[in-house]
């Protein structure tokens, strides 16, 4: 029977099998909270750009105006490992032109992971015209 007492090296080379396993759960926790970060970064941008158009102004705030106001928001706010691509903003019922009409902001961003996965995140928000 051989007893092995030189055990120089082992912890090392068990760390390194392990190493990849650690490194993809970490940085895929870290890629999911960025997901639901930017979730959070394009509702609230909805709702500013839905706030902003619905304020009361002359004169009212224009479909271009609702898109920068979203554009902005998205531009200061958003985090992402892959590559950056800017969220498109629609307003169905166009600006507002007489109180208590409907205004509705749709933002739609694709979210790249780092594996190559692409994800689109949606939000949608309807406030009533000053």
């Amino acid at each position: 029977m051989t007893v092995w007492r030189n055990q120089k090296g082992a912890s090392a080379v068990e760390f390194a099998i392990i190493l990849p396993v650690l490194m993809a759960l970490f940085f895929g926790i870290v890629d999911f909270g960025l997901l639901i970060y930017d979730k959070q970064v394009i509702t609230n941008a909805s709702r500013e750009g839905a706030r902003a158009g619905i304020v009361q102004r002359i004169p009212r705030m224009s479909v271009a105006g609702i898109t920068g106001v979203v554009d902005g928001y998205a531009a200061n706010h958003l985090v992402t490992f892959g590559s950056r691509t800017n969220p498109v903003t629609t307003v169905p019922s166009g600006s507002c032109a007489a109180f208590g009409q409907d205004l509705e902001v749709n933002v739609s961003y694709n979210y790249n992971f780092l594996a190559l996965t692409t994800v689109t995140i949606n939000a949608q928000t309807t406030m009533k015209c000053e």
